[in-house]
């Protein structure tokens, strides 16, 4: 069977660019010219009828046939990859430009502490580490590997759950000697108390504020006039007795050990939120990718 080496290394191309964002980077990892790899995305283009990408003088951006052409193409060129190392029979098949997407929370907390000997693990590994509250498009992104908390949206994408935490309800001795302890979730509704929401990155509205207890389900209505994205301010606000919070247990176990937080509701314990590895394609994934998916899983335990 006769391999057409132009379609191939126009589909390389055509990776390189979504992959580094522009098609002046990929020229540089390449080490093409911007207008060699152009025209290598022409003839591409050409040679399969379709537009690829979108462009304009700041963003290059995939079109809907680009993309699906992407999605189909991506594990094979990293199978091509694996395969071309483990023939050179090199030790370091973990090699290369690995873009991560992170919740920042996670990367702050429990992935920045270990990730130097991640690095020094694999020294030809080229690690692009972006944490932002929202997953975006990881196809579009160039993106190998994202790290998520919460049930992610059903689409094409491949989700691993990598550990499972409790959700906390939270004040501070102060707070409680101000307002009282509430012995009852539904109390939290009395405008006696100061409640945080924390806002949903993907609908862009509150966390409802659930009590799970076995089969039991219980919403309040906490009436929240404060609101935040940032898991550290609302540790802070809470820490210095201003409100109550629900806080995932992943994070304050030192805070409630040491008593500067105290737990709400112990006999209401059984919510949790999980937390997932999420990737484009339901082939095996490429070497670097594993090693990755296999770091953090061994942190998450």
């Amino acid at each position: 069977m006769s391999v057409d080496g132009r379609l191939v290394s126009g589909m390389g191309v055509l990776s390189a660019v979504v992959d580094t964002g522009s098609f002046a980077k990929a020229a540089d990892a390449l080490d093409m010219t911007p207008s060699g790899v152009s025209r290598a995305v022409s003839r591409l283009e050409s040679r399969l009828g379709i537009r690829l990408f979108d462009r304009t003088t700041r963003s290059v951006k995939l079109t809907d046939e680009g993309r699906r052409l992407y999605e189909q193409i991506a594990p094979l060129l990293a199978g091509l990859e694996d395969a071309a190392t483990s023939a050179s029979g090199s030790a370091a098949a973990v090699r290369g430009r690995l873009r991560v997407n992170v919740d920042p929370y996670f990367s702050r907390l429990i992935l920045a502490p270990a990730l130097g000997d991640f690095m020094a693990t694999y020294p030809e590994l080229e690690l692009d580490l972006i944490t932002r509250e929202q997953m975006g498009d990881l196809i579009a992104d160039g993106v190998d590997l994202a790290v998520r908390f919460g049930e992610q949206p059903s689409s094409s994408l491949v989700g691993r759950q990598l550990l499972k935490t409790r959700v906390l309800t939270v004040a501070s001795p102060a707070y409680l000697k101000k307002h009282g302890r509430p012995q009852h979730p539904s109390e939290l509704e009395s405008p006696e108390h100061v409640c945080i929401d924390f806002r949903d990155p993907q609908s862009g509205r509150p966390f409802a504020w659930e009590f799970h207890r076995g089969s039991e389900r219980l919403f309040v209505n906490t009436r929240g006039r404060l609101m935040v994205n940032d898991v550290g301010t609302m540790h802070r606000i809470c820490e210095q007795g201003q409100a109550v919070a629900q806080v995932l247990e992943l994070g304050v176990e030192a805070a409630i050990r040491d008593g500067r937080l105290v737990e709400l509701f112990p006999d209401w314990q059984d919510e949790h939120f999980a937390l997932y590895a999420v990737y484009p394609s339901r082939h095996l994934p490429p070497a670097k990718v594993r090693a990755f998916l296999e770091f953090v899983v061994a942190l998450s335990r």
